[in-house]
């Protein structure tokens, strides 16, 4: 007997070398294992038998998509590949139940177990389970998984200013849990659901609803238990469950917990989490196990004074976000997200816009744990509607869009750092009018979770849209697309006087920049040119903030982009296929101007930045040198003399008019003292 135990434990520990990547397994003492599935997948075009099929050997995350951006390949690939694998089935998992859990497979899968389909899901940005129990045998059996990302009518997105990566562009986990579990099969949540009401600094309601997948065992039982952030047990309330009779039934069982003085989840300043830890027992012995996080919090948001976290006010300043990046498209790892999150929190944004599709499980986890209030949505997107310039009702797609709301909705239900749920991106009217849907979608929003707002963001005028959700966003870009930089102003205020009784936000504001693009003096570019010096991107950031930050009542100001990321519409600025609005470039290694503006202005950590920087080959003699800072003052050095001691101004920006540069090359150099210490910036400019 021990001996086969021996035998059986190598068996296992070889499997997983087999199967999964690097990351730990889940501990199976509680009954369940997740076991990643994401190493050694055969991967091929499913279009060309005749030239013979060519397969690789790749590593999930994984898309077919990731090099055409670098190309300058505008007309990305929209088409349909394979990926195979082989799991080991061990004959100690005779009394188990399987299950395959894909994060994301963009946009259409079907899944094949042994030559069998057995499920397909249509929509690439949301998890889906597939039970597999009853399509393995002991031993080796195929897993297939075709995998399509063509443009098709009835799955959203259809297209917009992004692409639609294809693959199985996020992990893939295997789930063993006993005959009676918490369910993986509800819209790809956890099974597990987290509502609270009634929150205060004083006290909190808390509802989890948990909804089981059972055989016809006897003497279950519930344990639901709150833990605090260092796992100290708070309370702990046990059910039983009733099985009933016959095998196969799904039931549900709420838990009311009332919770004195929580300590609340309070944005970045106090990202307070909670966990709830439900287990599920059988004879007293645990036989499966979730864990949640949980932040108590409320919040509300005033047409007049903004938003409001725990009671006060908190000005919701971020990005949009894309799940892109240079030679990876959205096949991202952890640290990819990681270091996302590090370049939102180092340029001090207090919220972000997840656009314009449901992100990666890991990226919602990151925001709860940094305090990040989010803004996510569903891909029903512009621009140009949905024949390529209005939308057409067609009732398989409003089926998809709806199946995708509930999906986003359930799998992120329990993240505190999600307050708002958006419904499109950019729809337009002509055509069928979109709103009745609209409607439809905001009133199953609400099914859904009543506890939390819908918006949406719009680029028509106030006279459109605004009776749909309970906030408003709008897409401008003034001094971009046209116009000028101080039209803000005027725009959000002519906007909050038309809506009473409106909360607005700007959910998108951004223009384009190369870092490598460069003007002496502020003239205006052309947006669809290739010219986008990187001064006119800051220019347009400065003057938007300044209006921005005088107006509470805008309840979120939201960057576009944070990056830069593909989109196959584009043929403007450096390369094809980019949008480069971005603070960042695509790769993450250059932070524009304008990302250090936010910085200096968002935050307080002390720091200094020259800007124009990279504009090396100077033609004017004399020239202004612009610094961004946030000390209280500092001394600019030309050539080791002495400019003087500027003063910091209300945007946290300091100028020193009139500086004279040397024939050839120039030094530099800022210098500004904080607690004790010296902060300096330098860099070279130099006259031709």
């Amino acid at each position: 007997m021990y001996r086969q135990k021996i035998i059986a434990t190598i068996l296992f520990f070889l499997f997983q070398l087999a199967v999964t990547t690097a990351k730990p397994v889940t501990n199976a003492l509680n009954g369940r294992e997740t076991i990643p599935f994401n190493a050694n997948w055969q991967f091929y075009f499913a279009y060309n038998f005749e030239q013979g099929i060519k397969k690789e050997t790749v590593n999930l995350p994984h898309t077919w998509n990731a090099n055409e951006v670098l190309e300058g390949v505008a007309e990305y690939k929209r088409s349909a590949a394979i990926y195979e694998n082989s799991l080991n089935v061990l004959k100690e998992w005779g009394a188990k139940r399987l299950f395959l859990y894909f994060e994301g497979a963009n946009s259409v899968a079907t899944v094949f177990v042994n030559n069998k389909a057995v499920a397909e899901h249509k929509g690439g940005y949301t998890g889906f389970a597939v039970e597999i129990t009853d399509y393995v045998k002991p031993g080796n059996n195929s897993i297939a998984v075709q995998v399509s990302n063509a443009y098709r009518l009835d799955v959203i997105p259809l297209h917009g200013d992004f692409n639609i990566y294809g693959g199985l562009h996020r992990p893939v986990s295997l789930i063993l849990t006993e005959k009676n579990c918490i369910s993986p099969l509800d819209y790809g949540s956890s099974g597990v659901y987290l509502t609270q009401k009634a929150v205060s600094e004083n006290s909190a309601d808390l509802e989890i609803l948990t909804k089981l997948s059972l055989s016809d065992a006897k003497n279950l039982s519930l344990k639901t238990t709150l833990f605090d952030q260092t796992g100290k047990e708070i309370r702990s309330i046990t059910h039983p469950v009733n099985t009933g009779a016959g095998a196969g039934r799904t039931t549900q069982i709420k838990t009311q917990m009332r919770i004195q003085s929580p300590h609340l989840w309070n944005g970045k300043a106090d990202p307070y989490l909670y966990s709830v830890a439900v287990d599920l027992l059988e004879d007293g012995k645990v036989t499966d196990h979730i864990s949640q996080p949980l932040g108590f919090r409320y919040y509300s948001v005033d047409p007049d004074k903004g938003f409001f976290l725990n009671g006060k006010y908190l000005d919701l300043y971020g990005a949009g976000r894309h799940e892109d990046w240079s030679g990876k498209g959205s096949a991202l790892t952890d640290a990819d997200h990681d270091q996302d999150m590090e370049l939102m929190k180092e340029m001090g944004a207090t919220a972000a816009r997840l656009t314009h599709y449901p992100h990666s499980k890991h990226f919602y986890d990151l925001c709860d744990q940094n305090g990040m209030v989010l803004w996510s949505e569903i891909p029903f997107v512009g621009p140009g509607g949905y024949t390529g310039t209005g939308y057409v009702k067609d009732p398989q797609l409003e089926e998809n869009t709806k199946k995708m709301l509930k999906e986003l909705i359930r799998q992120n239900y329990n993240h505190p750092s999600v307050c708002f749920w958006g419904l499109f991106n950019e729809l337009k009217l002509n055509y069928d009018d979109p709103q009745p849907f609209i409607k439809e979608l905001n009133e199953l929003a609400k099914a859904e979770d009543p506890g939390r707002l819908t918006t949406l963001a719009s680029n028509l005028g106030p006279a459109n849209f605004t009776d749909l959700t309970d906030l408003m966003g709008w897409n401008q870009y003034f001094g971009w697309y046209g116009g000028s930089f101080d039209q803000v102003a005027k725009w959000a205020d002519q906007t909050h006087q038309a809506l009473p009784g409106k909360p607005i936000s700007i959910s998108e504001y951004g223009a384009g920049a190369s870092p490598f693009k460069h003007i002496e003096e502020l003239t205006a570019p052309e947006a669809k040119g290739r010219f986008h010096p990187e001064e006119w991107q800051t220019a347009f950031h400065e003057k938007h903030w300044e209006e921005l930050k005088k107006r509470p009542y805008i309840w979120g100001k939201f960057i576009w982009v944070l990056a830069d990321f593909g989109s196959g519409i584009r043929t403007e600025g450096d390369n094809n296929g980019i949008n480069d609005k971005g603070l960042v470039t695509y790769d993450r290694k250059i932070k524009k101007d304008a990302f250090y503006f936010y910085k200096a202005n968002w935050n307080p950590e002390p720091m200094v930045y020259i800007t124009s920087r990279r504009n090396t080959m100077r033609t004017k003699a004399v020239t202004p040198v612009k610094i961004f800072s946030n000390l209280p003052d500092a001394e600019l050095w030309i050539n080791g003399k002495s400019m003087g001691k500027k003063k910091k101004n209300a945007m946290n920006t300091m100028i020193w008019e009139n500086v004279k540069l040397n024939k050839g090359k120039n030094e530099v150099l800022v210098k500004g003292k904080s607690a004790g210490s010296t902060l300096a910036d330098t860099c070279i400019w130099e006259l031709q």
